[in-house]
C-alpha cells in the first residue's frame, strides 16, 4: 500500500467536482466558508473548474469533463493533496474517464471526499494500491466553528492525527439549508453503537466484552460499491489475495437503501466473494433506513443474517458516513480497531 505524503503547512490544496459541485445553497456559501477556513490556516487553494458548476446530470459537469478534471488535478504538480467539493449521484458514470493507469503511476496524493465519491476513494484503493480517506467533502468545512469530527478530518488529512475516535451526539435531522448554509449539525440524537458477535453455537448477540481487530480497512458508501462489483473494475479479488495476511476490516454505510436493498445488496457483495479474509465489519448508521422495519427485518438482522457465516464480529451504529458527525476512515490503511461499552476508536499504522 502506497500512503501519499501528509500536506504540509502552507501547502496547496486542490478541490474537485467529479460528482455534485458547489453551485446552489446552502452548498454555495458553504464552500466559500470553508476556502475562508482553509486559507486562514495558511493554506493555497486551487480550484478546480468544475468546483461551482451545475451543468451535469447529478454531478457537476459531463462524464467526460469531470473525469479530465479529476486527471488533471492529481496528476498535477500546482496542489498537494485534493478534497472533492461533494457528494452526489451519478459519479459512476465518470469512472470510465479516469485514468487510474497514470494515478497508479503517479506520486500519490491524499483525495478525501465520501458518499459518491466511494467511485474513487474504494478505486483509488483496490486498483492503484494508494490509500484514500473516506471523510468530509469541501462543503461540510463551511461550518461557523467546526465540529470535533471535521478538525479530525483535516487532522488526518494533514497528517497531524492517527487516531480518532467516536462522538457523543448525533443528527438525524439537519437544519442547513439555504437560509442557514453555515449552521453546525443539529445533535439531538445519544449515540448508541451495537457490537455483535458470534456464540459459540453460532449466533449472534449484543457484547458487553470489548472487541478488537487488527487489519486493513477497505469499504465506502454499499449504494456505490453495488455500481462497481462485478465490473472490469472490480479489482477486490486481487486486492483480498494480495492482503490476506492483513485480513480485511470492511466499513460500509448506505444512504438511499432500504432495508431490503441493504439486505440484497450485502448478499450481491458476498456472492461476489468480496468478503473473503474477513476480519470484522464496520457498519455505519443508515442514511433512509434508519430505524425502518420492513417484514420484521430491521436495519440491525439486515446485515447480521446475511453476514453470520463468516462469524467475525459486526459493530453498528457507528459515526461513519451520511447522519453526521463522521469519523474519517483511510480507506487502504492497516488500523487497529477497539470497541468497548459504547466507545469505538481507529488507530492507524500506516502499513
Amino acid at each position: 500500500m502506497r500512503y501519499p505524503e501528509f500536506i504540509k503547512d502552507g501547502g496547496t490544496i486542490g478541490f474537485v467536482a467529479p460528482s455534485f459541485g458547489c453551485a446552489t445553497e446552502p452548498y454555495a456559501s458553504g464552500f466559500d466558508m470553508a476556502l475562508d477556513k482553509f486559507k486562514a490556516l495558511g493554506y493555497k487553494l486551487d480550484l478546480g473548474p468544475n468546483c461551482r458548476e451545475a451543468k451535469g446530470i447529478g454531478i457537476s459537469n459531463t462524464p467526460e469533463l469531470c473525469g479530465k478534471e479529476l486527471n488533471e488535478y492529481y496528476l498535477s504538480d500546482n496542489n498537494d493533496a485534493i478534497i472533492s467539493c461533494g457528494g452526489g449521484e451519478l459519479m459512476c458514470e465518470v469512472i470510465p474517464h479516469i485514468d487510474f493507469e497514470s494515478i497508479k503511476n503517479a506520486k500519490p496524493k491524499w483525495y478525501m471526499g465520501f458518499s459518491d465519491n466511494t467511485n474513487f476513494t474504494f478505486l483509488e484503493t483496490t486498483i492503484c494500491d494508494i490509500a484514500s480517506i473516506y471523510g468530509p467533502c469541501a462543503g461540510s468545512f463551511g461550518m461557523e466553528e467546526w465540529h470535533e469530527s471535521l478538525v479530525d478530518s483535516f487532522d488526518v488529512f494533514t497528517g497531524k492525527k492517527s487516531v480518532v475516535r467516536n462522538y457523543k451526539e448525533w443528527e438525524i435531522n439537519s437544519l442547513r439549508d439555504e437560509e442557514h448554509p453555515y449552521i453546525g449539525f443539529n445533535l439531538t440524537e445519544k449515540v448508541d453503537m451495537k457490537g455483535f458477535v458470534p456464540t459459540e453455537a453460532g449466533e449472534y448477540q449484543i457484547t458487553k466484552e470489548p472487541v478488537k481487530l487488527e487489519g486493513r480497512l477497505i469499504g465506502g458508501c454499499l449504494d456505490c460499491l453495488l455500481g462497481i462489483a462485478g465490473t472490469k473494475y472490480d479489482h477486490v479479488k486481487a486486492f483480498n489475495e494480495k492482503y490476506k495476511d492483513d485480513g480485511i476490516i470492511w466499513f460500509l454505510e448506505a444512504c438511499d437503501l432500504n432495508i431490503m436493498s441493504i439486505r440484497r445488496g450485502i448478499g450481491q457483495l458476498k456472492n461476489t466473494d468480496w468478503f473473503k479474509n474477513v476480519k470484522g465489519f464496520l457498519i455505519g448508521r443508515p442514511c433512509a433506513a434508519y430505524g425502518q422495519e420492513m417484514f420484521g427485518i430491521d436495519q440491525y438482522r439486515a446485515v447480521i443474517d446475511v453476514l453470520a457465516e463468516y462469524n467475525v464480529p459486526i459493530l453498528m451504529d457507528l459515526d461513519i458516513g451520511h447522519l453526521s458527525p463522521m469519523m474519517p476512515i483511510v480507506c487502504g490503511s492497516t488500523a487497529v480497531v477497539e470497541y468497548r461499552d459504547n466507545n469505538f476508536e481507529i488507530e492507524y499504522t500506516w502499513r
